[in-house]
């Protein structure tokens, strides 16, 4: 076996293979900020309970800064709120969050494997928004201003909806037969949601309602042309390019203004041999966002594929 078949060997293996902490692995950021801010409040709450503190004062002294606030003139000493409260899983415990993290990976994962890793962060945070912002604003309705708002239900709801009016046949364990429609499985999930929520108050219902309309609505317009998430992943690359010294002393540097770009005539031409391996991956991409999702080096290869077999 040559070098460049034992490449092409290890690339299809490296291919198969799935690293949970993986760079670009959006996913697996959001499970771990939900876990870091539970063991967080959880280590808070076990403190207090060391020094005998009821849990109304926990509540009280930890609680409210994390949770968000139906009071709107509360919500404005605290706005950093409108984020915490979609990564803090503590009313109901380790269940809660369990089942949270379980439905997340879940569609989570169908979701990066349809749109893109680059989708799930923004909707997510879409979904979270959409949620408490409307539990505030529904707040006015009621008069009551004593509820709160904590729980990753509305953001996940949202990631379950994109991925669910995308691909809504979509199959899932497969090795049962023909698999469960995806469209299934989110009914399941909006059931079992519904069943733990408190229905004494509709807010709570609606708010977790308006996180999935959120996920349907990103879905629509992505379907569309319009793509919600860039705006979000454009600023968080130059937020974090911000504090890269490469990023700011970026310069062209001389070779290339002296020996590449001399002319109009490109210094080389590349040519990409065609392989059955990279065709086989072009039209997975194909199959799982489309055409359009193409680059022009992808498009060009398959072009030269069709030629190549012609003659």
């Amino acid at each position: 076996m040559g070098e460049s078949e034992r490449y092409l060997e290890y690339k299809h293996l490296a291919k198969k293979r799935f690293y949970l902490g993986s760079k670009n692995n959006a996913l697996m950021s959001l499970v771990s900020l939900n876990a870091v801010f539970f063991l967080l409040l959880l280590l808070l709450q076990v403190v207090y309970f060391f020094y005998n503190q009821s849990a109304e004062t926990y509540n009280d002294s930890v609680i409210k800064w994390f949770e968000l606030p139906s009071d709107f003139n509360v919500f404005i000493q605290r706005p950093w709120t409108l984020i915490t409260f979609m990564f803090s899983d503590t009313s109901a415990g380790l269940w809660r969050l369990l089942s949270n993290m379980f439905w997340m990976w879940t569609f989570g994962y169908i979701l990066r494997d349809i749109a893109g890793n680059e989708k799930v962060v923004p909707v997510y945070i879409y979904g979270g928004l959409l949620s408490g912002v409307f539990f505030i604003a529904s707040s006015f309705f009621t008069k009551n201003f004593a509820l709160s708002l904590i729980g990753a239900n509305g953001s996940i709801l949202a990631i379950a909806a994109t991925a669910t009016t995308l691909s809504p046949s979509h199959r899932v364990l497969t090795h049962i037969r023909k698999g469960i429609p995806l469209w299934v499985l989110f009914c399941i999930y909006m059931a079992v949601d519904i069943i733990g929520i408190n229905h004494t108050e509709w807010r709570f219902l609606c708010s977790h309602i308006m996180g999935a309309f959120s996920g349907w609505l990103f879905a629509i317009l992505l379907r569309k042309g319009v793509d919600g998430s860039v705006w979000m992943n454009s600023l968080y690359s130059w937020f974090i390019n911000l504090f890269t010294p490469t990023f700011q002393n970026k310069k062209t540097p001389i070779n290339d203004t002296l020996y590449y770009n001399a002319g109009n005539r490109p210094p080389f031409t590349n040519t990409t041999k065609t392989t059955q391996d990279r065709i086989d991956e072009i039209l997975d991409k194909i199959n799982a966002k489309g055409f359009n999702a193409l680059t022009e080096e992808e498009k060009q290869f398959l072009q030269n594929a069709s030629t190549d077999e012609t003659l």
